[in-house]
């Protein structure tokens, strides 16, 4: 284009930005479920804050869909965002770095490469920035997010700080122990050593996390599959009645959207 040409597109381009949205703004924290407009007034309303999460796919047990961090990545997003009050969320890192060059792959396990995972999270968080969040938090639900997480996030608050825009990892979202410590106490009498992720039952699957999945959906925890089956406690714990495991779930989401909270907080200087 001619620089004329130039001028007048950027001109089109400014008007359309400023363009008043035509109909009322949908309630959602989820960037992805709000339309170009809703997001661009949510910003300029004060939720300057995104918050980038990080799941995976991976092999579990034999009862967990794959997906098991990105469905309680769903619920907790929620929770999370709301309690913040001027968060909205970004869509779902949902692949997790690992081996996808490895000799053998774990039906269902589905790995970006550690350079590959590391660019993910420094394009999304970039692109925030560009959006006009002033605030890029990282949270993840894997064990092996949280390294490059802390690492991304570092390099990008040094080479953007001085713009006014920071960038937080918050390692204390995965906090499992915290989770299992209160179970027990609420009397939930799981086999299981705090801090590990197999119990009594030798399978990658504890009672908070088939929880927080059947929160999402019970269908993620195979809940009528396993009735049929007589498979349906884990560590030596019924998730039967499943009323009573969903208002543990409840209880867990309390407990890790105000650890949570209290550290982003704590992070940013509230």
């Amino acid at each position: 284009m001619t620089p004329e040409q130039q001028a007048e597109a950027a001109k089109r381009r400014e008007a359309e930005m400023a363009a008043p949205r035509p109909i009322a703004a949908f309630d959602s924290v989820w960037t992805e479920e709000l339309t170009w407009m809703e997001v661009r007034d949510a910003i300029k309303a004060g939720k300057t804050t995104g918050l980038i999460l990080t799941g995976g796919v991976e092999s579990n047990g034999p009862h967990l869909a794959t997906g098991k961090h990105n469905f309680i990545l769903k619920v907790m997003g929620e929770a999370i965002a709301r309690k913040l009050g001027n968060v909205l969320v970004a869509p779902i890192v949902t692949l997790e770095p690992g081996r996808p060059d490895g000799d053998r792959v774990a039906p269902g396990s589905v790995f970006l490469s550690q350079a590959t995972y590391r660019a993910v999270l420094t394009d999304m968080a970039t692109s925030l920035r560009g959006m006009g969040f002033t605030n890029v938090i990282l949270l993840g639900d894997s064990g092996g997010n949280q390294g490059p997480m802390k690492e991304v996030a570092a390099t990008l608050d040094e080479k953007y700080k001085a713009t006014g825009t920071r960038f937080y990892f918050i390692p204390e979202y995965y906090d499992y122990a915290s989770v299992q410590k209160m179970l027990q106490a609420s009397g939930i009498p799981e086999k299981i050593e705090i801090g590990a992720s197999q119990g009594s039952d030798q399978i990658h699957e504890e009672y908070g996390i088939d929880a927080l999945m059947a929160l999402y959906d019970p269908r993620t925890i195979r809940i009528d599959e396993r009735t049929k089956a007589n498979r349906t406690t884990i560590n030596g714990v019924s998730l039967l009645p499943m009323s009573k495991t969903l208002e543990m779930a409840k209880k867990v989401v309390e407990l890790r959207t105000k650890l949570t909270v209290d550290a982003i907080n704590k992070a940013m200087g509230k």
